[in-house]
């Protein structure tokens, strides 16, 4: 058995692996700094991922947290607030929580940052600290809060890094006034816009399948490929959720489709980098969104769930039964969108991207369906191969193929070659995507952060759409809670060439 690596191994290798050159030393002074540290965001994720990283040795020995919010709270407040979410072991957590302070500020009020950086500078290490800042807030109070950051709160000999969350705007134009902003106040290797799907094991696994294996980059390709479908979707409904104000406002094609589902189809679809260093691998889904032209109305149908009235409990419940959602909202919480990335690997391939809540299931999968079997000599009796990576839930590859059925019948049946993680790797514990994520900004690695070329051309295929649908205020269609969405979603995918039957079972192979 091998022995637990200690915290400089452990960033030694993580740096190895992302060839990454930025000075980095593991016993330097750290600051971990939340503005907005009494939301909702603060306490359901970014404690408990901090206390997880700490927990399991993962952060530099000398790191600290402040939390800084409107709010007059203490950090007893906030333990108490936190522990729902934290996963504790008593172990090790009153020691977490030492090194925790609290500073109650106005976000638009330089005095409260200057006041918030006297703290900061009292802290071990003072001036000499590196100092992180995540802005777990909402995005109107970001010109404010990065401002005051800038002017009152940088360390003067450490690094300095600020961790952004979406939405990165509303549209292009919005986008583009938010990162002038902000490059007008840091470097854009200061900056960390965070996507918390590029920290999903599955997500993060596309670019090894990619790229390290033989037979998978002959498959990836207009010569193999029929389709590609990229799915994000919810089985509960939004009825009663904390982000129903901000989802009416923004609805499902900026809450999923722009970035995650877009982020997914970038690295499937991206050619090998030059190395895993984050500019190579960034440039190369910089290319591939590049070649994507702006979304068709007449490529997308749209939708929105009413209640089931057989169904029971929440299930009868619409999107507009909730009394927070405007009268007639014409907001859809489902889409299905065609894209096509016009290169030569991927000439006349279409890109399926579908999202939705409330549907029949839970899931975010990558389903590459390749071109038929020429010559059928089977009678109509094979089903169309696929490649399916589910990053959730789940973690699983597998490849859906033909084979003789067991028995003295010579008849093909539909089977998988199956990689499932919980089975193959029983004693891994997958990090939190957050972990993985906030590990990465310790690093100094940017791989898996959207760089700012890289938004504007996402925000660039999907903005005249937006524009077009929220000015004519095209109605969705209605679709029934529980259901697989509008039926007219799986006829157009289907005048595209993507197959879908609904017979396959999947049977567990390691189940006892």
């Amino acid at each position: 058995m091998s022995l637990p690596l200690s915290r400089s191994e452990v960033f030694g290798q993580l740096r190895k692996e992302l060839h990454d050159d930025t000075e980095f030393h593991q016993s330097d002074v750290h600051t971990f700094i939340i503005t907005g540290a009494s939301g909702d965001l603060a306490k359901k994720k970014i404690y408990p991922t901090l206390w997880w990283l700490f927990r399991d040795g993962l952060l530099p020995e000398q790191t600290y947290f402040v939390g800084f919010a409107r709010s007059d709270l203490t950090v007893d407040a906030i333990r108490a607030a936190c522990m729902p979410y934290m996963k504790v072991t008593a172990e090790r957590l009153a020691t977490f929580f030492s090194r925790n302070s609290y500073i109650s500020g106005k976000y638009v009020d330089e005095s409260s940052f200057a006041n918030l950086n006297t703290h900061l500078l009292s802290l071990p290490g003072g001036a000499q600290a590196n100092r992180l800042f995540y802005l777990a807030l909402p995005p109107s109070v970001y010109h404010d809060v990065t401002k005051n950051i800038k002017h009152q709160c940088m360390s003067t000999k450490g690094w300095n890094r600020i961790i952004v969350e979406k939405p990165f705007g509303r549209d292009l134009q919005s986008s583009e006034e938010l990162t002038c902003h902000l490059s007008s106040l840091f470097t854009e290797d200061q900056i960390y816009r965070i996507d918390h799907y590029l920290g999903k094991e599955m997500v993060q696994n596309l670019m090894v399948l990619r790229c390290g294996s033989f037979h998978f980059p002959l498959l990836f390709s207009s010569l193999s490929a029929c389709c590609f479908s990229l799915a994000v979707t919810h089985s509960c409904h939004l009825f009663g959720n904390r982000i129903f104000g901000y989802f009416d406002d923004f609805g499902i094609i900026r809450d999923v489709m722009q970035n995650h589902l877009l982020q997914m189809l970038s690295l499937v679809a991206m050619e090998k980098p030059a190395s895993t260093s984050s500019d190579d691998v960034r440039d190369e889904k910089v290319k591939v969104l590049k070649c994507i032209e702006p979304v068709s109305v007449s490529d997308v149908v749209l939708g929105q769930y009413v209640g089931d009235p057989d169904g029971e409990g929440e299930a009868k419940l619409g999107y507009l039964d909730d009394k927070t959602v405007p009268e007639g909202s014409t907001q859809a919480t489902f889409a299905t969108a065609l894209l096509y990335v016009k290169n030569e690997r991927w000439d006349g391939v279409p890109f399926i991207l579908r999202c939705g809540k409330a549907l029949n299931e839970r899931k975010a999968e990558v389903r590459l369906q390749f071109t038929d079997v020429p010559g059928d000599i089977f009678s109509s009796q094979c089903r169309r191969n696929e490649l399916v990576v589910r990053v959730q839930p789940n973690e699983a590859i597998y490849a859906k193929m033909m084979s003789k059925k067991p028995g003295v019948y010579f008849s093909p049946e539909e089977t998988e070659l199956d990689l499932t993680y919980h089975s193959r790797y029983r004693d891994v514990k997958l990090p939190d995507a957050y972990e993985r994520l906030i590990l990465d900004v310790f690093c100094g690695s940017q791989m898996h952060f959207v760089r700012s070329d890289e938004l504007r051309e996402a925000w660039r295929i999907f903005t005249p759409l937006l524009h077009q649908i929220e000015k004519q205020k095209t109605p969705p269609i209605k679709y029934k809670y529980g259901s697989r969405g509008p039926a007219e979603a799986d006829e157009m995918v289907q005048k595209v060439g993507f197959c879908y039957e609904g017979t396959y079972k999947w049977v567990n192979p390691h189940k006892l």
